[in-house]
């Protein structure tokens, strides 16, 4: 195996015509409620429930907290994510590595969120964050290593673009849950859990994973730890590319979209009217975003070729961004958010078929994904962290052209990847 070649399960180099055995059909069939249900919580939780709790709580320095708290959260998800990864990719199970991850995290999300609902201060909130980061990196750590581990090279775009539609329906149906159960907050957090775990549940009994009872694992040592956390640039470079790639354009991406109801409020001057807008503008983006995702993963199947689509969605991106800076009014923002839509749906199926093909080794999928992951689901917390430094610090207006430069660096860091076209 060359240095910039990634190991690949057997069944992942068959013919792209082959004919997919049911339970493959079936992971097929439930990635998209899967997502949804996962990403509703992203998109309701940090997006609406947590600010208006904090702005309850304090609204003179409810930017700074929520900074705080989604800063706090992102060293946790650096943490969680990778060695969640690495203890999926080490269980020995009859029912599979990754099942037990995702039972056992559905159901410990669910306790978090119960806690959230009924968190009355800063302190409860900051850890109820806690909590559901590492709880949620129960399931989405052993859920992306699905991907290379179960899904045909040949169809992993139309695989991306299913994943794709339930993050999107569930990121921004998520926004437009909160928006709806703005005035009962309490309500809205206990609602998710019960859903949460009759879909998990439902997932593994209908696409179940193979025994790994009998898997031997590397003998366990500090260095196997400290190894969670790193893959080498030097020995895949083309992994560490497409690393710094997501994490720069997603970081631009949710340095806007975290501050999406704040923004609404006091940048755009819609005061109280923001929270009935904030569903609107998530429809936009939703419409869009679908519409790129349906196009953009089957096309990179057909085509063969990935990294194009990547530069294109992530500058379309960066395009959008900037509008609101150029047309600071809700019109402003309902292009940003049709234009930006489009492209971040575009990105995220194809960006995740091509990061499947760069991966280091079969026998660590999760781990190598849980590091991935970190450049998916840090910037979601991390964006809103930068973003509060620049609204504090300059307002609202420069965060708008940051994202634009983050996104074209995003760009940028894919042309040196070598092994995948």
């Amino acid at each position: 195996m060359s240095n910039h070649s990634p190991s690949v399960a057997p069944e992942a180099t068959e013919p792209a015509k082959q004919r997919l055995a049911p339970p493959v059909k079936r992971l097929f069939g439930f990635i998209v409620p899967v997502n949804i249900v996962i990403y509703t919580i992203v998109g309701a939780v940090p997006g609406i429930f947590l600010p208006l709790q904090l702005q309850a709580l304090d609204a003179s320095n409810k930017e700074l907290n929520l900074g705080v708290i989604t800063g706090v959260g992102a060293a946790v998800a650096i943490l969680a994510s990778p060695v969640l990864g690495l203890l999926s990719d080490r269980t020995r199970s009859r029912f599979g590595r990754r099942t037990p991850w995702l039972v056992g995290g559905a159901l410990l999300t669910g306790l978090s969120l119960v806690f959230m609902g009924v968190a009355n201060g800063f302190i409860q909130l900051l850890i109820g964050w806690i909590m559901v980061q590492i709880a949620v990196n129960f399931i989405i750590s052993p859920l992306t290593a699905l991907l290379p581990e179960r899904v045909p090279v040949a169809a992993r775009g139309v695989f991306s673009t299913l994943a794709g539609i339930g993050l999107m329906l569930g990121t921004l149906g998520g926004s437009i849950y909160g928006a709806v159960m703005a005035k009962n907050i309490a309500a809205g957090y206990f609602l998710i859990p019960g859903v949460l775990i009759l879909i998990i549940v439902a997932f593994v009994l209908a696409a179940p994973d193979t025994s790994s009872k009998d898997q031997v694992n590397e003998r366990f040592s500090l260095g196997v730890f400290l190894k969670t956390f790193w893959v080498s640039p030097r020995k895949y470079p083309d992994f560490a590319w497409g690393f710094w790639g997501r994490i720069t354009l997603f970081t631009g991406y949710f340095l806007i979209q975290g501050y999406t109801l704040y923004i609404l409020q006091d940048h755009i001057g819609l005061g109280e009217d923001a929270v009935e807008t904030v569903p609107k503008l998530s429809l936009v983006v939703l419409v869009s975003a679908l519409v790129s995702l349906a196009i953009s993963g089957p096309v990179s199947d057909r085509i063969g070729r990935r990294k194009p689509l990547v530069i294109a969605a992530a500058l379309l991106m960066g395009i959008g961004m900037v509008i609101p800076f150029l047309l600071p009014t809700v019109g402003g923002m309902f292009l940003y958010a049709g234009i930006a839509g489009f492209g971040f749906g575009a990105y995220l199926a194809v960006d995740a078929a091509l990061m499947s093909e760069l991966l280091p080794s079969k026998d660590t999928y999760a781990k190598d994904l849980g590091v991935l992951n970190i450049a998916a689901t840090l910037p979601q917390s991390i964006g809103p962290f930068i973003g509060s430094f620049i609204v504090v610090t300059f307002g609202y207006a420069p965060i708008f052209p940051a994202g634009l430069v983050l996104a074209v660096v995003g760009a940028l860091c894919i042309l040196p990847i070598k092994s995948a076209r």
